[in-house]
């Protein structure tokens, strides 16, 4: 399929009879007698569809270039007054000086050319002008034959009859070919220099300008020499038809040129995983065609930051073991827009293109308690509510089946756990217990209503995350709890426009209000916890090992598997999941390994937002703040000790005091004193009455 974008196309007003006269010596010089009728035809048939392939650009949420697609053929299109005046000129002079002058062909040149061709018996002499140039790229091929030349001549008169000259200097400018996959001087510029083709110095320009004479011949990578050789013979031509003086011929031919080193040329994408989503997005969702995405000068509009899409792969590379197969995935998404922001399919994206975040579905281990609890919540239950941490055998309802899980370590409370506790030290038996007191259904919905797209099976170990997830769906359904209960699906394009700007498509977000804002802000404060290092107790919170790169305030919940090793949270501008594991399934070394996903986590979400306001999750209406006393889970005092702020829905906050606490216990450590007092006479009583009977 061709795809056609059509440039503007300015009909003028040409000198007919002169076009005619001049197609008749054509014909004449030709020795063809129907070479006449071809012209004639050729001036009055309708202007010629200007067919022009570009690439696919993919921009970041900056508008920043982030990539494109071509297919191996890099073509841009770049309106000849953002092209560099000097590319221009030297194009001019040296391949086609008369060309403000000729209607499309230069007879003193053809007639030259042919005299040389019949003495040489061959047709290696060309005399092409830069429109007929134009005319072979756009319609025909380049075999040097007599009728290749007729049609050349023919299509190049029908475009000087219906197009400016400067729409065919711009469309020549943009289809020639420099080389190395670079079609047009945008391509070219990009290529050699890494800059625009608007900022080209007059020294950049004239090297340029020689290399579409011989692309591989006077290729600047492989034959710089040849290169800077061509690049005299077209500074003469400029200084010769007054484009230039003298002076600045020779302060071009001595001027240092920075050529961009091969070798960057391989992939310079920004974000390959992310970008490769986004093709199979636009072909499979928006049911766009392969060949319009390589060829159709597509601008799609992304959501990625280049700059937090760096610090998420620069995390990721550090922290995990390049000897080492483990493998590891971010994705960092806007709660409040949906926008994907960053997104790392893995370590290397040369080494494996597969894409982890996307693609792969893990088992999230406890990062799925927060969804649990917030269930617990809707059924009545509040930050204190209380199980006891302790080896618990579960009866599972099949066949007199029974399930054991145990903690990390094999550590427990052996006492009276309260779910912000458990939560933060990420105790299993009160996830279970929850679940199953819930009824386990209670959970799969709860997963469902924030948008994560997983078939979970309603058994006792789901609590604990036995089933497989995206690590893309868990991004986004922590980003429901961090915007106040609001789903919103992730978003990868803003917007697409075709090679004019017209606007193919435009993706407007819809959010949808899945969980209760209050309820959404308890289970964000209670993630608070994995950092408060007031909480540890029987056992330390989990993120223990990373609170000392936590500089904002942050809600998270980590999670493992034998295999998996998660960490998921967000800042009120930024949710991110991160995962690391081995693609076989094999088993992890958590003792190593199990920190890695923590530390991508922390240091990205540090660096990622240093240039971010610190700010705390807004509480909405209807929330309290109240000071509580770990020791007793009641209102704090400062006879009590330390107290920690935790946050309820109005309501559902402790009443009593535990100074109230401590009078009960100092009543009842009376009444035990009193008590001892009352059966002391009788024991000393009997204690005498044993001591005689032993003398006598």
């Amino acid at each position: 399929m061709d795809t056609v974008i059509k440039r503007n196309q300015k009909t003028k007003k040409p000198g007919w009879f002169r076009l005619f006269i001049r197609a008749a010596l054509l014909a004449g010089i030709l020795g063809s007698g129907g070479a006449l009728t071809i012209i004639t035809s050729a001036l009055i048939l309708e202007p010629p569809p200007i067919q022009v392939q570009q690439s696919t650009v993919f921009y970041g949420a900056d508008h920043s270039v982030i990539g494109e697609h071509h297919n191996g053929q890099k073509r841009y299109w770049k309106e000849l007054d953002e092209i560099s005046p000097e590319i221009i000129n030297a194009v001019i002079a040296v391949e086609d000086r008369e060309f403000y002058q000729h209607n499309g062909f230069d007879l003193p040149r053809i007639a030259s050319a042919v005299a040389a061709n019949i003495k040489s018996g061959s047709k290696a002499q060309g005399a092409s002008t830069i429109t007929q140039q134009y005319a072979r790229n756009l319609f025909l091929t380049h075999d040097k034959t007599w009728s290749r030349k007729l049609e050349e001549a023919f299509y190049a008169l029908r475009l000087e009859s219906h197009y400016e000259k400067e729409e065919i200097i711009e469309g020549y400018i943009n289809t020639i070919y420099f080389g190395h996959g670079a079609y047009g001087i945008e391509a070219a510029s990009r290529l050699y220099f890494d800059k625009s083709s608007s900022d080209l110095s007059l020294a950049e320009a004239s090297l340029l300008a020689g290399v579409p004479k011989g692309p591989s011949y006077y290729s600047p990578f492989s034959y710089p020499e040849r290169a800077k050789d061509r690049q005299q013979i077209v500074l003469a031509a400029m200084e010769t038809t007054g484009m230039i003086t003298s002076e600045e011929r020779q302060e071009a031919k001595n001027a240092s040129l920075s050529i961009q080193p091969p070798g960057q040329l391989a992939d310079d994408r920004i974000g390959p995983y992310f970008q490769d989503y986004i093709e199979h997005i636009l072909q499979e969702n928006e049911g766009i065609d392969p060949q319009l995405i390589d060829y159709g000068g597509l601008h799609v509009y992304t959501t990625l930051d280049p700059e937090l899409q760096e610090k998420a792969e620069k995390w990721v590379r550090l922290e995990i073991p390049k000897d080492s197969e483990l493998q590891g995935a971010l994705a960092a998404i806007d709660p409040h827009s949906g926008d994907v922001r960053a997104l790392v399919g893995g370590k290397d994206y040369d080494e494996s293109t597969f894409n982890r975040v996307t693609n792969a579905a893990r088992q999230p281990g406890s990062v799925l308690k927060p969804f649990l609890y917030y269930a617990a919540l809707e059924d009545g239950f509040t930050p204190l509510t209380s199980f006891r941490s302790e080896p618990t055998e579960f009866e599972t309802g099949e066949n007199g089946k029974t399930y054991s899980p145990g903690n990390y370590g094999d550590i427990y409370a052996d006492d009276f756990i309260n779910m912000a506790e458990a939560l933060a030290v990420s105790d299993n038996i009160f996830a279970v217990k929850t679940h199953l007191f819930l009824g386990p259904d209670a959970l799969v919905e709860t997963v469902k209503k924030a948008g994560i797209q997983a078939n979970l099976d309603p058994i006792p170990s789901l609590a604990l995350g036995t089933q497989n997830v995206r690590i893309l769906d868990l991004a986004a359904g922590y980003s429901t709890f961090a915007n106040g209960g609001q789903a919103v699906e992730p978003r990868f394009i803003q917007k697409i426009t075709d090679a004019e700007g017209n606007v193919l498509m435009e993706q407007e977000q819809e959010k949808n209000q899945v969980f209760d804002p209050q309820k959404s802000y308890v289970i964000t404060d209670m993630m608070k916890g994995m950092f408060d290092l007031s909480l540890d107790s029987y056992t330390s919170v989990t993120g223990r090992s990373i609170s000392h790169l936590i500089d904002r305030p942050l809600a998270g919940k980590s999670g493992s598997t034998d295999y998996d090793s998660w960490m998921v949270g967000s800042a009120p501008q930024l949710t991110t999941a991160v995962w690391v594991g081995y693609d076989d399934n094999r088993e992890m070394d958590h003792s190593n390994e199990g920190q890695i996903s923590k530390r991508i986590w922390a240091q990205f979400m540090s660096e990622g937002l240093e240039n971010e306001l610190k700010m705390a999750f807004p509480p909405p209406e209807g929330i309290v703040k109240t000071e509580i006393d770990p020791e007793t889970g009641l209102l704090g005092s400062e006879e009590c000790g330390p107290a920690r702020t935790v946050a309820f829905e109005k309501g559902t906050e402790p009443k009593r005091s535990c100074t109230d606490e401590l009078e009960e216990e100092a009543k009842d450590s009376n009444t035990r004193e009193d008590q001892k007092e009352d059966e002391l006479p009788e024991q000393k009583e009997k204690f005498f009455d044993r001591l005689k009977k032993w003398f006598q």
